[in-house]
């Protein structure tokens, strides 16, 4: 009846355990099938790629041609019909396919930590945050643990590897919260294992890259949210770049929660888990 108080998600059962992980992108706004990660999970940790061959995602409603392979940690919206859905990424959205209800991991407040290693290209990028479930629709703040796109990857004066990487919080539609979101340059190879974690508390977020503080935030989203990770890719972004095949490979997500959410007692039926 209620998502996991603490997780510590290694994919090592050889499949995804889709009681925890919705392998799709915001599916509301098209369907589960169009907006399907293409995926596997390996000996070292989930894979998520986008093959030149993988369709646009939302390509009527989305401005600007993009591709994603995506899991979350949490699904649900409204009828068929209605503007009940996570995320929305401009007005006038209303579902196409009704979601069921789960909830993966779904905390308020706690650490959480995601190591992973991604190839990416100029066109590219990878990502991992925590987005309010939109229960109500101004509980959407995000908490970014990492976002890094392929043209901020390079090297620096001395030739070592670099990457921009941003973290922070979003505000979107959330009144109560404030835009705080940064791009610091650290000394890192994407390519090679980090992990990007965030102390959420009440009223602070602390985050960190191998265990290194990097900033501490005075604000913090005060509901439930999922977490999400992905690989982008945006087709018409740098002219003379052919098809590759962008990957997000995750080896570890830890997750202690202060607090689990509860689900309302019409929605139970549809998440409890064996």
């Amino acid at each position: 009846m209620w998502g996991p108080a603490e997780i510590d998600e290694r994919f090592d059962a050889g499949l995804l355990e889709t009681a925890v992980w919705t392998p799709a992108y915001l599916p509301a706004w098209s369907s589960f099938s169009a907006a399907a990660a293409t995926y596997t999970v390996e000996s070292d940790g989930l894979h998520l790629r986008i093959p030149p061959d993988q369709p646009l995602w939302c390509p009527d409603l989305h401005e600007g041609p993009l591709r994603v392979s995506a899991v979350q940690s949490g699904n649900w919206s409204g009828p068929v019909g209605s503007t009940r859905g996570q995320q929305p990424f401009r007005s006038g959205l209303v579902v196409r396919e009704q979601q069921e209800t789960r909830w993966g991991f779904t905390p308020l407040y706690g650490t959480i930590a995601v190591t992973c290693r991604a190839r990416i290209d100029r066109r590219s990028m990878f990502s991992a945050w925590l987005v309010g479930l939109e229960d109500q629709p101004e509980r959407c703040g995000e908490i970014c643990l990492v976002e890094v796109f392929g043209d901020a990857v390079a090297t620096d004066d001395d030739g070592r590897p670099a990457a921009a990487v941003g973290s922070g919080l979003h505000r979107f539609r959330d009144p109560a919260l404030t835009e705080e979101f940064s791009v610091v340059t650290h000394g890192i190879d994407v390519g090679t294992w980090h992990t990007y974690a965030v102390d959420w508390r009440p009223g602070s977020m602390a985050f960190a890259l191998d265990g290194v503080p990097t900033k501490t935030l005075a604000q913090a989203p005060a509901y439930p949210m999922q977490l999400i990770l992905g690989v982008f890719d945006f087709p018409d972004r740098v002219e003379g770049v052919g098809p590759t095949t962008p990957e997000l490979v995750v080896r570890r997500v830890q997750g202690r929660a202060l607090h689990r959410l509860q689900l309302p007692a019409d929605e139970r039926g549809t998440s409890e888990r064996a």
